[in-house]
């Protein structure tokens, strides 16, 4: 037969695994106390009777502990799940707890809330977009650093080795080489030929082009008579605006004067004789 106050007195003289003492309190590490205090109401190996809420993946349970059961400790505790629903949640537990101690079902309401609102909380934040620091590696990253720099130093040297070998091939210093890979000559082959392409294209549109008289049409003829008088009128302009502006040119040379006789014949019959 388990007598709670023989365990209590040992476990509150005696050792205990479970329990830390701090300056303040003593707490209890053991998963299945309701408060987490050292406590006699609260400990759960000093109590025949006792009961609790544990959760598990996100779903509450209601734990409960019996004398019947206390000399199969495999079937001790008896699990009960708990709606998802706050409000039915509890009425539950005051189902299950009806004849139990009011500080229990206290304590195991309280419990419940408790976890229900710190679940809440983590649903929230896996919902908030947080950033995360992902911890580098000093010596990875010189060693990547040290091998860019290898490879940027390999093909400026391929390069290099590629544009004499051009040039000698260009030179004709080898002669006819058979066993030389002929890629590169190619593509720079095919670079000077697209250069040249693109100058006879400019060549062609700069030599201008004539069109036959079937193809000019009689509008275009009046625009280009009436640019022409257009051009006659703006050079006399500009000769009389040079006229007046000049006065010297004008003393200079001599003005033309025009005269014009008008001979009057008379009939013979009123010529007086002499």
């Amino acid at each position: 037969m388990q007598s709670d106050d023989v365990v209590w007195t040992i476990i509150k003289n005696g050792f205990c695994s479970f329990k830390t003492k701090t300056r303040t309190d003593t707490f209890c590490r053991n998963e299945y106390n309701v408060t987490g205090l050292c406590t006699k109401q609260a400990c759960p190996l000093a109590n025949s009777r006792y009961a609790t809420v544990r959760e598990h993946d996100g779903i509450l349970y209601l734990y409960m502990k019996t004398v019947e059961r206390s000399h199969q400790p495999s079937r001790m505790w008896e699990r009960v799940k708990l709606s998802k629903n706050y409000e039915t949640a509890l009425k539950q537990i005051d189902t299950h707890l009806i004849y139990w101690p009011n500080f229990l079902k206290h304590k195991c309401k309280q419990r419940f809330t408790k976890i229900t609102q710190y679940l809440i909380r983590m649903r929230r934040l896996k919902l908030k977009s947080r950033r995360e620091l992902v911890p580098l590696n000093r010596k990875v990253e010189k060693q990547e650093r040290r091998r860019e720099d290898k490879a940027l130093v390999a093909a400026r040297l391929d390069t290099a080795i590629e544009k004499e070998l051009l040039e000698r091939l260009k030179k004709g210093t080898y002669g006819e080489i058979y066993n030389f890979p002929s890629t590169a000559f190619e593509k720079v082959l095919d670079q000077e030929e697209v250069e040249e392409e693109e100058e006879e294209e400019e060549e062609e549109e700069a030599v201008p082009e004539f069109v036959a008289d079937d193809e000019i049409e009689e509008s275009d003829l009046s625009d280009i008579e009436e640019l022409q008088g257009d051009a006659e009128q703006a050079s006399d302009m500009e000769t009389e605006d040079e006229e007046e502006v000049s006065p010297a040119s004008i003393k200079k040379r001599p003005r033309r004067v025009e005269i014009e006789y008008e001979t009057e014949t008379e009939p013979p019959s009123k010529i007086p004789a002499v």
